[in-house]
């Protein structure tokens, strides 16, 4: 299980200042409201009296361990789980582009959580293997006979330090962060998932990636070097708002908790760094102060914050409630069907 911060877009934007100020609102919030215990006992303090700098300490803004992404990819994997249509039907489409033959009638796609981070848990690796078919393959690049699933996801699971051990054509199958297949679960495609498309990485054994759409992204399916990649429509633009909000609180992280700026960070919009500069000022102050001023400079109903634990489909055997990984994501918001 995960524990999931869903940040939901439930009115039109009036200002993009105003909404700026909301997206960064709720996610200082949802970084508060996650500190565990043994944090605040570190800290020596209540929650209330956590301050910003405390805060930015302990955040996790790294890209293979961060809150966006991986709220990304948990938001993504509750929609596949929950049958939602205006996803399913474009991942669906870009299965039958991995492999005619496997996925044509295939209208119900699944999903298995994997990212070697995950691996550590006790347990995660068997459980990712149980839920699959007894005679589950992967499906690799180039033509040839596929790799069985059961011996190969243990090597990718050890990460980069796996790759040497993997074959020439699954060399990067270790990237995986969801397994896609059929409600048959026995053929499984390697897909990537990225909150912004600018990231993506393909290599051999990647087969699918999974983005939202971006101004210059159209939604619908469309080839990335060698990945077959789904664009997730956003017809109301929340994603993009949602990143620039979310780098605002990141950069001022990133300064206030003296981490290291890896090169693919993104810099936030003009009005974003403003907001970035006032949270470094406020750096010794309490965090639910901060919340309040940022209460009042924001659009009050622009945003719905909803916790929610969503599953990985385990076995009842497999227990990682203790290491639960605590994320942030922007529900998916998709287009009407008619």
């Amino acid at each position: 299980m995960a524990d999931v911060t869903f940040l939901d877009q439930v009115a039109p934007v009036d200002e993009y200042g105003r909404a700026l100020y909301a997206v960064a609102r709720s996610v200082v919030r949802a970084m508060l409201d996650q500190l565990s215990q043994g944090d605040l006992e570190d800290f020596n303090c209540d929650r209330v009296d956590v301050t910003f700098r405390q805060l930015s300490k302990v955040a996790r803004l790294h890209r293979d361990k961060g809150l966006r992404g991986d709220g990304f990819e948990w938001a993504v994997h509750e929609a596949i789980q929950g049958q939602e249509p205006r996803i399913t039907e474009v991942i669906s489409d870009a299965l039958r582009k991995v492999s005619p033959k496997s996925f044509a009638y295939s209208d119900t796609p699944t999903s298995l959580m994997f990212g070697y981070e995950r691996a550590k848990y006790l347990g995660f690796t068997e459980a990712v293997i149980n839920n699959a078919s007894g005679d589950a393959v992967l499906l690799p690049d180039g033509s040839g006979r596929p790799f069985k699933f059961g011996p190969w996801v243990p090597v990718a699971a050890m990460g980069s330090r796996g790759e040497t051990r993997l074959r020439e054509r699954i060399k990067k199958v270790w990237k995986t962060d969801i397994f896609l297949s059929d409600e048959n679960k026995t053929k499984f495609a390697a897909t990537t998932i990225k909150s912004n498309w600018h990231q993506l990485e393909d290599g051999p054994g990647l087969r699918v990636a999974i983005v939202p759409q971006a101004i210059d992204l159209a939604p619908g399916i469309r080839r990335f070097q060698s990945l077959h990649m789904a664009v997730l429509p956003d017809p109301d633009g929340f994603m993009g708002l949602f990143n620039d909000g979310y780098e605002a609180v990141a950069e001022a992280i990133l300064t206030v908790g003296k981490h290291d700026r890896a090169p693919y960070y993104y810099k936030p919009s003009a009005k974003a760094q403003k907001i970035q500069k006032q949270l470094e000022k406020y750096e010794k102050s309490k965090v639910i102060d901060i919340l309040d001023a940022l209460d009042e400079a924001a659009q009050q109903d622009l945003i719905k914050v909803e916790h929610k634990l969503v599953s990985v489909d385990p076995p009842e055997w497999l227990h990682i409630n203790e290491q639960r990984t605590p994320v942030i994501a922007p529900r998916p918001v998709f287009e009407k069907l008619d």
